[in-house]
């Protein structure tokens, strides 16, 4: 297996070249396609297990969207091939469970840090190092939302490994201490639950690289059509501002 950055990239079939450096991560190689439609002038360019990748432009710019699966192996996995080929900045697009009263089915998410209540991302940092997002994606997805207007909320989303622990956790030996860690969550302020922040978050870090995360809380029609255009505009922010710093 070639490791080298001008390599085809072992997971996602991806070399340099391929993709922009702006890069959107939705889990569903369904939605990655979705989220194509957007883009000008979009290719497909890979598809290798969980891996969905294309490319196109969004204002002129190069940009690409890359399935992710499911979890924080996969999306580590993905981001760390997609930074060797040149990507820098990546966005989780993706559903999550309300975990607020005030919140609404369909409302989005920025995410602005994330409980690692997952394994992945201690194969990277310990859990006293902190996996939040860059500032200016916050604030680029923020403007995204605002140029839209669609409804969102801004603040911590809780990452997990086990998708039935959080849905069924009678079902589990460990149901009394998931429910309570639970309580804890909510009572803390978390606004939603997913799969992949956490990771996302950390592993950007280490390689010194960007990342944010957009989720829509629950889901309908609409609110998928708001998700993936709001990551969309998001791209079309972000590159404004960095040809404008």
């Amino acid at each position: 297996m070639d490791l080298s950055p001008d390599a085809l990239q072992y997971h996602i079939h991806c070399r340099k070249g391929d993709v922009g450096r702006y890069v959107l991560l939705p889990g569903s190689p369904e939605r990655a396609a979705t989220i194509s439609k957007y883009f000008d002038r979009a290719e497909k360019i890979a598809q290798h297990r969980e891996y969905s990748v294309y490319s196109g432009y969004v204002g002129g710019v190069k940009v690409s969207v890359c399935s992710t699966g499911i979890g924080g192996p996969s999306t580590a996995i993905a981001v760390e091939e997609l930074a060797k080929i040149g990507a820098d900045t990546f966005i989780r697009v993706g559903s999550s469970g309300i975990m607020q009263s005030h919140m609404k089915k369909g409302d989005l998410i920025v995410g602005t840090s994330a409980i690692r209540d997952e394994g992945t991302s201690q194969q990277y940092m310990p859990l006293s190092f902190p996996a939040t997002a860059n500032y200016q994606v916050v604030n680029g997805l923020i403007k995204a939302c605002m140029n839209l207007r669609v409804n969102y909320h801004v603040g911590i989303v809780h990452s997990k490994d086990s998708f039935y622990g959080e849905v069924e956790p009678e079902r589990s030996p460990l149901q009394d201490a998931i429910q309570k860690r639970w309580q804890a969550w909510v009572a803390g302020g978390a606004l939603c639950s997913e799969m992949e922040s956490a990771t996302l978050f950390v592993v950007a870090s280490v390689l010194g690289k960007r990342a944010g995360a957009l989720m829509m809380a629950g889901g309908t029609d609409q609110s998928v059509e708001n998700l993936c255009q709001v990551a969309v505009e998001s791209l079309r922010v972000l590159a404004a501002q960095d040809q404008h710093p």
